[in-house]
């Protein structure tokens, strides 16, 4: 058993103390303090390490388990999941596998899904000549039906013909691409806090000007060639970014976002 080192949690913003202890035990993992297969230290030993309850850290405990990240083992205690890497990698990771990974069913409204030629920007943005042809997707992307996000995507159409045919209400453009043989590397990423306009809140049935959460990717190939630009417009309080850092010389720890709502 790997001993964590660890300090009382106080909370002096919106996180809940067990989303902080969640937290506190996922940076452990993130730095390789606790190995993938470690069992964590006894419940007393945290709770009472935190200034914490025991009812706290039982919630904390069960979200890592929904999050992939802790198995429970009847009296045995809480053990990292074998599949959880000793730190987290710079994941790009579609929607979907996002959703499955979290037991959940992803679905969309689709709201384009068309040709068109790339206008200036666009094809500056992508590398390729004005007026070549893109192929847009926008969709209202859902979790258990409760709709989460607005995904904006466009691509040159040479990267897979013939989309028209597909559905998109359930298909995942990742996995397509990735099937049909497309290199998606990585993507250059900024996020930005933003009110949603008139348009977003109807679709994620939010207030005007409401916060949401505003990610903009260029995915890229192993050579650094840009592929595909992808606009997602997250309902700010149902989904949440973690990132954990670390010192100069030893990676970033960067997590997709979470999904924080109750269907």
């Amino acid at each position: 058993m790997t001993e964590m080192e660890g300090a009382p949690l106080q909370s002096d913003g919106p996180e809940p103390l067990w989303r902080l202890a969640a937290d506190a035990i996922l940076h452990e993992i993130a730095t390789g303090k606790l190995a993938s297969g470690a069992r964590l230290p006894p419940e007393r030993d945290l709770f009472t390490r935190m200034s914490i309850s025991r009812v706290t850290l039982r919630r904390a405990l069960q979200s890592l388990v929904e999050e992939g990240v802790l198995t429970p083992s009847h009296g045995r205690g809480w053990y990292v999941s074998a599949k959880v890497p000793k730190e987290f990698p710079n994941t790009l990771e579609s929607f979907s596998e996002t959703a499955r990974r979290l037991g959940l069913t992803p679905s969309s409204d689709v709201l384009r899904a068309e040709e068109a030629p790339a206008s200036l920007d666009e094809a500056e943005e992508l590398s390729i000549a004005p007026g070549a042809t893109l192929f847009h997707l926008e969709r209202i992307r859902r979790l258990d039906q409760v709709p989460v996000a607005v995904d904006t995507s466009f691509f040159a159409v040479a990267l897979f013909p013939d989309l028209g045919r597909i559905d998109f209400r359930n298909a995942s453009l990742f996995g397509l691409l990735i099937d049909a043989g497309v290199d998606l590397a990585r993507a250059e990423t900024t996020i930005e806090a933003r009110g949603a306009d008139p348009a977003l809140a109807r679709h994620l049935d939010l207030d005007v000007g409401k916060s949401t959460l505003v990610m903009r990717q260029l995915i890229v190939d192993s050579a650094g060639r840009p592929l595909l630009s992808s606009t997602i417009r997250y309902a700010g309080d149902r989904y949440r970014l973690r990132t954990s850092f670390s010192r100069a010389g030893k990676a970033a720890v960067p997590r997709v976002p979470l999904p924080r709502f109750k269907a």
